[in-house]
Order: C-alpha cells, then sequence, then structure tokens
C-alpha cells in the first residue's frame, strides 16, 4: 500500500527522465560553507572516552573525515552512496529502476557486504531521501543489521515543506561541532519525511531525537 501511494504521489509530482540529479552551478567550486551542528556534537559525544570504534560513513571518502575520525581512535569505512546509487540504477528511469529486486539486490550487495553488528556508529547524511521504496526498506533492513546494539546514527533531512529538487551538498567534518558543506547542485528527492515519518523510518531503533535549526535541513540522532 505505501508503495502504491508512493508511485501515486511521484505521476502527481510530475517526476519525470532517467535522472533526479539536475546540473551543478557553473564556474570554479565554491569554499566549504561552515554550518553549525548542534546533533553531529552529540553523536561525537556519545563516543567521547571510546576508542577502537568502527564508524561507518556514507557520504564518500575523504580525507577531513579520515583524519577526524582515525584522530579520536576509530576506524573509518566509507561508501559514497549517492554516487553508487547513480551507477547502480542508471539506463532508465532512476526511481522506477529501484524497484527491480534483482537490481537492488546487487546494491545491496555491493554496499552493505558487512557482517551483522559491524558497526558502533553511522553516518548517514541525506541518502535515506533518495532510496525509492522498497529499496529504503532493504537498505533500513541491513542497517538494522550492521549496527551493535546502542550504536547511534547521524541523519539530515530537507525540510518537508520544501517541493521539487532540493540543495544537495557534500558533508565534511570541521570539528564535532562544525559541518563543512560543498554546493553540488540540486536533486530530487524520492520523497521528503515529516518528523512521524522519521519516527516510523526508525521504529526498530530504541529512540529518535529531532534538532532544531534556521536552514531547510533537520538533523537526527538515532539509537540502536
Amino acid at each position: 500500500m505505501f508503495l502504491d501511494r508512493w508511485k501515486r504521489s511521484r505521476q502527481a509530482g510530475g517526476v519525470t527522465g532517467p535522472s533526479p540529479a539536475a546540473a551543478a552551478t557553473s564556474g570554479p567550486p565554491e569554499a566549504p560553507r561552515a554550518r553549525r551542528s548542534n546533533g553531529l556534537e552529540q553523536f561525537f559525544a556519545h563516543i567521547r572516552g571510546e576508542t577502537g570504534l568502527n564508524l561507518l560513513d556514507l557520504s564518500g571518502v575523504s580525507q577531513a573525515n579520515v583524519g577526524f575520525i582515525t584522530e579520536l581512535g576509530h576506524r573509518l569505512y566509507s561508501e559514497d552512496l549517492v554516487a553508487t546509487l547513480d551507477l547502480a540504477f542508471s539506463g532508465g528511469d532512476f526511481y522506477e529502476r529501484q524497484l527491480d529486486p534483482e537490481a537492488q539486490q546487487r546494491f545491496l550487495d555491493e554496499n552493505f557486504n558487512f557482517p551483522e553488528q559491524s558497526f558502533d556508529g553511522v553516518l548517514l547524511w541525506d541518502v535515506l531521501e533518495f532510496l525509492a521504496p522498497p529499496l529504503l526498506d532493504r537498505v533500513m533492513e541491513r542497517l538494522t543489521a550492521v549496527v551493535k546494539p546502542g550504536a547511534y546514527l547521524f541523519a539530515l533531512f530537507h525540510a518537508e515543506t520544501q517541493g521539487g529538487a532540493v540543495a544537495v551538498s557534500q558533508y565534511r567534518i570541521g570539528d564535532a561541532g562544525t559541518l563543512l558543506l560543498t554546493d553540488r547542485g540540486f536533486r530530487e528527492p524520492a520523497q521528503l519525511f515529516s518528523n512521524r515519518a522519521v519516527e516510523k523510518l526508525f521504529q526498530e531503533f530504541e529512540s529518535v531525537k529531532f534538532f532544531l535549526s534556521r536552514d531547510s535541513l533537520r538533523e537526527v540522532i538515532v539509537r540502536r
């Protein structure tokens, strides 16, 4: 039933074409924009004093993130999930391709092939917005399986009141309470989540905490 409603909402919104990504702004790349992040600060506060943790970063490999995490005494595993989504589901309508069970399985095998309870924390960023059901459901099942009980996840969601494409950034860690955002243009999400929808998304987890912000991004900390 949820899948049917999602299909109708996509059709009503007039979303067509092979990819949700729009062209980035032209010209030389802009310098990263610093953004205060209470959610990120609390994520690191929860693991303060710990060493040797395994953390998963779904924004891709970056020297800033690797350096910050390893200096804390932890190990970082990186996957650029947005880029691999584009590769895995190209060759047609991006979100329609995500409905193919075989393509879903290949994507999961390539990006979430970790033993159960491998990770003590995950930096999800905003990637969940670009997953169509039922791929979203399957990714959530894998995330639930590969994180340890008590692990924390940090996620970002664009405000539900926005329509159409959303501004996409590359997320890097400046310090424990600062994000560095580099503009990557605009991208069409599969769906935008209300607070209630976020809570339902993480219904198998112990707790969900929201952080207010002055921009269009909502920060969420989830405890397994």
